[in-house]
């Protein structure tokens, strides 16, 4: 496979994953905006996890190499130059946080020699692993390995913060790119039966999220932030992952069990997050969560903690809904204050509709990576 520089452009995506979580929701979004004149090579760090490739558009050409160079191991030389070598023929490179960094480290010491073709980095946000505290190890390796790339692609301003001051990256080199959605999909009201496997029956009013069920999420907090609504009260979690087993135990020890409903994933959240009553994370950490954009663009009072941009995020209306970082019983005061008031409910995510259509739509989103990958392959327009 060789590059052609006159063709239909070929673009290389390294996931660390390519579950249904919102980076790679994300990517699909673009890929299908780009339409069918560019072709994409999707390889994931942790080859079981591809949901999002079935929101692919079929007419897209895309294709999933099998025998590209593994994304984990040690970053010995030998293993570099060969993820290298295999970024040759592309004709732009997209890598996606952690789990592909090696990839990243790979081209900034052999690009120039290889001609490579040039390289973009998109981080999201961290895993428990470094929510608390970036690793200097990590932020090390990152100086390093970003130097020779065309962009570091960031939704939040934490993230940008961290970019330039913890990984000395500069100024010109970070693109600061808010996460935008269809808002006007969001407008529409959902069908009861719209939600897989539950349906909302009248009398019913639900607290809702869509996370992976990581423990980064921290549900089970969410779980108990929940339990002293009253019994009319359902509490919807969309999303699948290991920690499903704890999340239902901690339900039955409250006994609220028959108040759970974990449908698990669920795609295209457009057709039924207008179900919800009250949108909530629980989450140890975040950045710039596109759940918490289609919740406002859905009309959803949000409740949340104060991580990564969330309470920025958010309408005024609903900033006082947002609780410190770890704050269990300030999560619950928000959930009953909502769920006793149904004009807050109204008023709050009657707002966070007006700031999410006039911020986060995401047509200028789409508009600014178009903009960005066209410039970094030299062309005036990608698609």
């Amino acid at each position: 496979m060789t590059r052609q520089k006159d063709g239909a452009p070929h673009i290389l995506h390294l996931h660390s994953t390519f579950a249904a979580g919102g980076k790679e929701l994300r990517s699909v979004r673009l890929i299908n905006a780009f339409g069918p004149a560019v072709r994409h090579s999707i390889v994931s760090a942790t080859p079981d996890r591809m949901e999002a490739a079935q929101q692919i558009l079929r007419q897209i050409p895309v294709s999933y190499p099998t025998d590209f160079p593994s994304l984990q191991g040690s970053p010995t030389p030998g293993r570099l130059q060969k993820l290298a070598r295999a970024m040759a023929p592309f004709d732009l490179v997209l890598t996606y946080n952690w789990g592909a960094i090696d990839a990243v480290m790979a081209h900034t010491l052999f690009g120039e020699a290889m001609k490579l073709p040039p390289l973009i980095h998109h981080e999201d946000g961290f895993n428990e692993d470094e929510f608390k505290r970036l690793k200097k190890r990590r932020n090390w390796y990152r100086r390093i390995a970003l130097g020779r790339s065309s962009g570091l692609v960031v939704p939040s301003e934490k993230l940008e913060e961290i970019a330039l001051v913890a990984w000395e990256q500069p100024l010109g080199r970070v693109k600061r790119i808010a996460n935008g959605i269809d808002t006007k999909a969001f407008a529409r009201k959902p069908r009861p039966d719209a939600l897989r496997g539950v349906v909302k029956r009248k009398g019913e009013y639900w607290v809702g999220t869509m996370a992976g069920l990581r423990t980064v999420k921290n549900l089970p907090r969410m779980v108990r932030a929940f339990a002293a609504l009253p019994g009319e009260w359902q509490l919807v979690i969309v999303g699948e992952g290991p920690e499903e087993d704890a999340i239902r135990a901690e339900a039955d020890r409250l006994e609220i069990g028959h108040r759970l409903h974990m449908p698990g994933f669920v795609p295209d959240p457009a057709r039924y997050v207008g179900l919800f009553d009250i949108f909530a994370l629980s989450s140890d950490s975040e950045q710039f969560p596109i759940s918490v954009v289609e919740a406002m663009a859905a009309g959803l009072p949000v409740v949340a903690p104060a991580v990564g941009d969330i309470a920025d995020m958010v309408s005024e209306p609903n900033q006082p809904l947002i609780t410190r970082p770890g704050d269990e019983g300030g999560l619950a005061d928000s959930l009953m204050a909502l769920a006793r008031t149904p004009a807050l409910r109204a008023e709050t995510g009657q707002a966070n509709r007006e700031k999410a259509r006039a911020q986060f739509d995401e047509k200028k989103m789409i508009d600014t990576y178009r903009r960005l990958y066209s410039s970094a392959m030299g062309r005036d327009r990608l698609a």
